[in-house]
């Protein structure tokens, strides 16, 4: 691809546009784009750039550009429709212009229901240290040049977009299904990952343990990791404290080193265990390896931590039961004696109707539960007539909340305590403004 040419977004505020934006703005493009008025969070690290961002018009769409159109924007959008009328620019998808730019790297994905975020950020956490490495990550981040070796990819699997990818080594954290508004059923859900495992040149990196992968057929040379020794790359001895996790690990039953990372949880360490296969795979040295992961400071909204004077606040992009789950054991493992508040904004009306009982036992492992409305159109699907208000009936003592006063009353109430912000939308207004009512 030619970089002396400028590249338009449509939806650049997107969590993988923006990233993608960042990086064409670091290889040379000129980078620009259109998005709602709306703040969203990935946006501060675009106008850091003087990346311009534009309200919506089909005038902005120019000849000669190079036009990426975000996932959720369809037909509809003026901008699209612009922008399939003129013959006189080269058009893309997000993830068809990813794709393209990925052939020039050696690439590794990171694939899987959940923990793709966190684990493409190891993953970069962990080759930058000792190698020239860029990388795409589904939070708002893009770091490339034209110089790296490596470019690791967080890469979704929803309408089997990461087909358009064609990676070196691609590691699949897990095959819980997800999505459940696109994809049929399960078999459909675990097909989409056979499928990419075919455009894998070298090496998938697959979690072991999963229930799911007897049942599946994935292709090429597999490695696994897990906590079993059945699997080719393992944990043992593994020592828990509040602010970090020692482990040792074993590849095909040799003892390669002990690791002792800045992560709490058994997924982090599942996630750290598949970064470190890709290490051993790249011949990457262990003390190299560790000083890398040590260098781990977090995902954006993904488990991150920040303490006022009286209270705890978390925020996570949780909006999957399972992920809410080990976010909620997480925060009780690193603060094992103050209360737990769980504050919850679901995304997609199916998600929650389809897995409404584990939603449900999730939550409700927390001391106090409180729940949000959905606020977007991209909500609600059509013949399912179900809402918040449902969720809440089945965890007892839960309550409804919104961002206005008197939830604020409510949740100042419960304090002094660890308040865990869970949705992949946008919760973190609500956070802000408890903050201010502490002025912590």
């Amino acid at each position: 691809m030619m970089n002396n040419k400028t590249v338009y977004f449509i939806g650049i505020k997107g969590t993988g546009m923006a990233s993608l934006a960042k990086i064409c703005h670091n290889l040379g493009y000129t980078v620009l784009g259109s998005d709602i008025d709306r703040h969203f969070f990935t946006e501060d690290s675009l106008k850091e750039l003087n990346i311009p961002i534009l309200s919506f018009d089909a005038n902005n769409i120019k000849d000669d550009y190079i036009v990426v159109i975000g996932n959720a924007f369809t037909n509809d959008n003026v901008e699209v429709k612009a922008a399939k009328e003129n013959s006189n620019i080269e058009r893309y998808s997000y993830h068809d212009f990813l794709g393209k730019m990925m052939n020039d790297y050696r690439t590794i994905t990171v694939s899987g229901s959940h923990g793709k975020t966190t684990t493409t950020t190891l993953l970069h956490d962990m080759l930058s240290y000792s190698q020239k490495a860029g990388t795409l990550i589904g939070d708002g981040r893009g770091f490339l040049d034209l110089d790296d070796t490596y470019f690791s990819v967080e890469a979704c699997e929803y309408r089997r977009h990461f087909l358009s990818y064609h990676p070196n080594i691609a590691i699949m954290t897990n095959f819980e299904i997800d999505h459940v508004d696109y994809f049929k059923d399960e078999r459909d859900y675990l097909s989409a990952f056979e499928e990419f495992s075919k455009n894998v040149s070298e090496l998938l990196i697959v979690y072991g343990d999963d229930e799911h992968l007897e049942r599946m057929h994935l292709s090429g040379n597999i490695i696994t990791y897990g906590f079993t020794s059945g699997n080719d790359i393992y944990v043992k001895n593994m020592d828990k404290m509040h602010d970090s996790t020692a482990f040792d690990v074993y590849y095909k039953d040799q003892k390669i080193h002990r690791f002792n990372l800045p992560i709490v949880g058994d997924h982090m360490v599942l996630n750290s265990l598949a970064v470190i296969a890709v290490g051993i795979y790249e011949g990457i040295t262990v003390e190299q390896m560790e000083m890398g992961l040590r260098n781990f400071k977090g995902a954006l909204r993904r488990f991150v931590i920040e303490e006022g004077k009286e209270n705890i606040y978390i925020d996570d992009y949780a909006h999957h039961p399972t992920e809410i789950d080990v976010t909620l054991k997480a925060a009780k493992t690193r603060y094992p004696d103050r209360k737990i508040v769980a504050i919850f904004k679901g995304h997609r009306v199916g998600r929650l109707h389809y897995f409404q009982d584990q939603f449900a036992s999730s939550l409700g492992q927390a001391d106090e539960v409180c729940l949000m409305p959905f606020t977007s159109i991209d909500d609600y699907e059509e013949g399912i007539d179900m809402d918040i208000d449902d969720l809440q009936t089945m965890i007892p003592g839960s309550h409804l909340i919104d961002l206005d006063e008197q939830s604020l009353d409510l949740l100042q109430s419960f304090g002094p305590a660890v308040y865990v912000f869970m949705s992949s939308k946008d919760i973190y207004d609500l956070r802000d403004a408890l903050k201010l009512r502490y002025n912590d």
